[in-house]
């Protein structure tokens, strides 16, 4: 009985970091996804808009 117990808090002791790590995944993917979303509002705004359009009619020269 002892034995079970002592495999048991080791194989508990071994595996609380898998759970961390896939927390920490899921902290980061929401992260991402709100910067993405900062991003989209910032690219959709027409300050931002008017200086990409004119960056890249300079690059293909279509200015």
């Amino acid at each position: 009985m002892k034995a079970q117990l002592m495999r048991r808090v080791r194989h508990i002791k071994t595996n609380v970091e898998e759970g961390l790590a896939t927390a920490e995944y899921a902290i980061a993917m929401i992260a991402a996804a709100g910067f993405a979303g900062l991003l989209i509002v910032i690219l959709k705004s027409e300050p931002v808009r008017a200086a990409l359009t004119s960056i890249i009619e300079t690059a293909l020269g279509t200015r």
